[in-house]
């Protein structure tokens, strides 16, 4: 008998802890007025969400659908890992769930959602295409969609293309959120990880009129010299 909707929210409530909950809640700022308003935690592990969509991943749209509409977390992130396991086991269904994904984007709606999916789904899929849509969400008014457009290019960085993480990088320099501010800045390390004197070539050209924090966050893999020299202004 194939698996649906209710056997899957059945065995993520089975794992549920109410303990849990309230610390996820607190840490992914669910409050009034914060980032996360409204979502609801069930106090799920991330692997052991994960090990639940394995066994959905024959899942249709439709149900997904209705995963990603819930206000628990849980359910959306188990909906995600879903598409990413379509998307990896189906090369024939690659192109269907990216554009259910680009058409779902309100649902990808907190940081971990995020983090998790852009890069396996819309940056993999990107590779050889054009990448215009990512310098679009950049400029998007919404939180998320900013963060996906930078996150999304991990999946260039790890195949050693940087382009397109510094031009989304310049369109994300003055952004005021802090989630935007550690983004940026955890990418640029990433293409530091491969290519430290590239990292350093654009670093050079805009690290004044950075956020403090996304410099902490590029620059947390040099050595101790040359972290200072750039935290007082001091590299030429």
């Amino acid at each position: 008998m194939e698996l649906g909707i209710k056997q899957l929210k059945k065995e993520l409530q089975k794992k549920a802890n109410s303990k849990k909950a309230k610390i996820l809640s607190r840490f992914f700022k669910t409050g009034k007025g914060q980032y996360g308003e409204g979502d609801i935690f069930l106090g799920i592990s991330v692997p052991e969400t994960r090990s639940v969509a394995e066994k959905f991943v024959n899942l249709n749209f439709d149900d997904i659908k209705k995963l990603l509409d819930n206000e628990i977390h849980e359910l959306r992130l188990t909906a995600l890992f879903i598409l990413i396991n379509k998307y990896k086991q189906n090369h024939e269904k690659r192109k269907d769930v990216f554009d259910f994904y680009i058409n779902n984007l309100k649902q990808v709606n907190n940081w971990d959602l995020v983090d998790l999916s852009a890069p396996n789904i819309i940056g993999d899929f990107l590779f050889n295409k054009p990448r215009a849509m990512l310098h679009k969400l950049a400029k998007s008014d919404n939180l998320w969609e900013k963060r996906i457009s930078i996150i999304a290019t991990l999946s260039f960085i790890k195949k050693n293309q940087f382009r397109d993480t510094f031009k989304i990088s310049r369109i994300l320099l003055n952004d005021k959120h802090d989630l935007i501010h550690k983004a940026v800045g955890w990418m640029l390390r990433e293409i530091g990880k491969r290519n430290q004197e590239v990292e350093e070539w654009f670093l050079k050209k805009h690290y004044k009129k950075m956020p403090r924090t996304m410099l902490r966050y590029a620059i947390e893999k040099f050595d101790e010299v040359k972290r200072r020299k750039f935290l007082n202004g001091r590299i030429k």
